[in-house]
């Protein structure tokens, strides 16, 4: 796929729906609330728009690029598929059961997620594979006839099959799957060992069942998508964005849906990464603040921090192991319940508590006057005169500060006897607090020191937070690149074509079998191949090897990074070395005197195609901006009103950097500059900001 064509990214957020259409080096975009019960006619308006400002047709896109929470949001409802879930005789409580960790050690209430799956849609069959792929129990025919059986009278619209180490000989659930879609034509089936083949079976198991829970109404969804974009005439390939940071095939993504859970938030990674690259940033801290969640992740050297697991639907917003793990490649990214519509309430102690319920896209926050009657971040943020009420998402929606002030002070202010305004402050430094937690956590958790970063911010809210959490966290440099607001969309236009593909084969290093392990990563490269050369029809890929280790007697393994290229004169020498040399880097000092464990191996995949960094965003008409003006606007430092300069952005050009308090406005976000801040705009049309 050539540079110069004309690609459109879609990215659907829990409120809003953003657009980044591509044409050469110009970058246009919209943004426009989501259609929360038929996700596909915002982004049918959304094209017409884009397409209508950009003079062209669609037709004339050659390339359409999507993300979507709706797997995500379907795992969180719980409003997927019809499931059953068919595992080993023995072993049909384990996701029940989960592990022996307990994430609130002292909390004698503690609350865990229930399973996906209820306990009478489990089934079992008698079989056992052993850990080394050596079959114990066959499968036998009756067995499988008399399951058929039970599994009929269900009328189920799709099925999960895990069963006990299916990674290392998946002949037993390949069998099941075979036999059941004969009884059963055009039923959805997910088999472990295609969907996760990683050892440890609650998670394995967790994540084929998510796969299997969310696949009919992703099918059903993309199918409809796609004939729709037909009927408007685009006839051109749809990709889906996929939680590892690369591209997919829509027949791809139908049967690994499981694969598009943090889709979104991936493409704003890619966004950050691509930013991060161009401005010499070595380490950055990417921020992505929307309508419902905000999203975290370390950037080191262009290169984000990726992970084989994570998790959805806590139960404990900062606590890991309170939600539903998912074990496929991902970028790793902390979410939180913190956006724009977030709601504000009072708890049993009298404390403002914000998120993570949120007003959602239809209804919305107060001052949207949609029928909105709870506080909201965007609704204290308006209160405190951060927002412009004229021309609040390019003037699309006029925000009612009556309505927010109605509501703030009916649900906090009378609870707690404050005035408007200080729960206003409240909630958003409640909120800020609470992103600013999540941040150091994370740090924390990494060995990273937050005072080295660059945090990255954008999404339509992070603008408007940035600067407050840079203070909160030490960090000195934050930029706010042009169209921060669709940042994720364009991520997408920048992300290359990829796919990793995983596999447990557990290993000791003092009786490694080097030949063996070169064979499995070479047959594991010839897996992930079809997947880009099948789209792009391209000779130049890169790939990228990690194999997962361990010293003996620790639970978790650490990623180390192999060179392909030297594959042949791999060796034990060669394997010790990286991984003490990853160990480390993590954690300071190696252990002697112990064996090494060798657990998972991966393979990744991707199209060598470089993306342009030099995009020139087409500037919205923001001409009902003078260059800069005044507006009354609360100071977290002095508590105060202050008179604020505020600049239309693509109207701002200082010729020496502009001390806060200051505000930027454009049509899809709006960057605050607080008290000791100063902000200068860079040669590529970014805010510096620094303090």
């Amino acid at each position: 796929m050539t540079q110069s064509c004309t690609k459109l990214g879609i990215d659907i957020g829990g409120t809003f729906t953003d657009l980044a259409l591509k044409i050469g080096n110009r970058v246009f975009s919209e943004k426009l609330p989501t259609t929360e019960q038929a996700p596909e006619l915002a982004i049918l308006d959304g094209i017409s728009r884009i397409t209508e400002k950009a003079a062209i047709h669609t037709t004339d896109i050659d390339m359409m690029i999507h993300g979507t929470t709706l797997a995500t949001n379907a795992l969180i409802q719980r409003k997927g598929a019809k499931t059953a879930f068919i595992t080993t005789a023995g072993f049909r409580d384990v996701i029940e059961m989960r592990t022996e960790n307990r994430f609130e050690q002292y909390d004698i209430n503690l609350t865990l997620p229930p399973p996906l799956i209820e306990r009478y849609h489990r089934y079992t069959v008698n079989e056992r594979i052993s850990a080394t792929g050596k079959t114990l129990v066959s499968l036998k025919e009756k067995d499988i006839d008399q399951l058929i059986g039970r599994l009929g009278a269900q009328s189920y619209e799709s099925i999960a099959i895990g069963l006990m180490h299916a990674y290392a000989n998946s002949s037993h659930e390949q069998t099941l799957r075979n036999r059941i879609q004969t009884a059963f034509p055009g039923i959805s089936i997910s088999i472990s060992s295609e969907v996760s083949p990683w050892m440890r079976e609650y998670e394995r198991f967790n994540t084929v069942c998510a796969n299997a829970y969310v696949k009919p109404m992703i099918k059903s969804y993309l199918d409809r998508l796609a004939t729709e974009l037909r009927d408007l005439g685009a006839s051109c390939p749809i990709y889906l964005m996929h939680s590892g940071g690369g591209l997919i095939s829509l027949s791809d993504a139908t049967c690994f849906p499981v694969r598009l859970i943090e889709s979104g938030p991936a493409g704003g990674v890619i966004f950050a990464t691509d930013i991060a690259r161009s401005h010499g940033i070595t380490k950055a801290l990417s921020f992505d603040m929307g309508g419902t969640t905000a999203k975290i992740c370390l950037i080191k050297n262009a290169v984000p921090k990726t992970g084989t697991s994570f998790e959805v639907a806590r139960s404990y917003r900062f606590k890991k192991g309170s939600g539903m793990p998912i074990s496929i490649p991902v970028i790793e990214i902390i979410e939180i319940g913190a956006g724009g519509g977030s709601i504000a309430h009072v708890d049993n102690m009298q404390q403002i508590r914000v998120g993570p319920r949120s007003a959602g896209a239809d209804i919305g926050p107060a001052c949207y006057n949609r029928g909105g009657k709870l506080p909201t971040v965007t609704d204290a943020n308006l209160l405190l005169g951060k927002l412009d009420p004229d021309h609040f998402a390019g003037g699309s929606i006029r925000l009612l500060a009556e309505k927010s002030e109605s509501a703030t002070t009916e649900h906090i202010g009378n609870v707690l006897s404050m005035p408007v305004l200080d729960c206003a402050f409240g909630i958003c430094e409640v909120i800020d607090e609470n992103m600013a937690n999540a941040a150091r956590m994370h740090a924390v958790e990494n060995g990273e020191d937050l005072g080295e970063y660059t945090m990255i911010a954008f999404g339509g809210g992070a603008p408007l937070h940035a600067a407050r959490l840079c203070e909160k966290l030490g960090i000195h440099q934050l930029l706010v690149p042009p169209k921060a607001g669709v940042g994720s969309a364009i991520g997408f236009l920048k992300a290359p074509f990829s796919f990793e593909a995983v596999r447990s084969d557990y290993q000791l290093m003092s009786t490694l079998d080097v030949g063996h392990i070169r064979d499995l990563v070479t047959a594991l490269c010839r897996d992930v191949e079809p997947f880009v050369h099948r789209e792009t029809h391209e000779e130049k890929t890169s790939y990228q090897c990690r194999a997962f280790m361990r010293y003996v007697g620790q639970g978790w393994e650490i990623p180390v990074q192999l060179d392909l290229d030297q594959l042949a004169v791999w060796d034990r020498k060669y394997l010790t070395e990286g991984f003490e040399q990853s160990y480390r880097a993590l954690f300071a000092r190696t252990v002697g005197g112990l064996d090494i464990e060798i657990t998972n191996w991966s393979v990744k995949i991707s199209s060598m195609t470089v993306q342009t960094t030099n995009m020139m965003p087409v500037p919205d008409d923001e001409n009902i901006f003078p260059p800069a003006r005044f507006r009354r606007v609360f100071d977290h430092h002095s508590k105060s009103f202050v008179e604020t300069a505020t600049y239309a952005r693509n109207r701002f050009h200082p010729d020496a950097p502009v001390c806060g308090p200051a505000i930027v406005i454009e049509n899809e976000t709006t960057t605050v500059v607080p008290h000791d801040f100063s902000v200068t705009r860079e040669p590529d049309g970014s805010l510096l900001i620094t303090g």
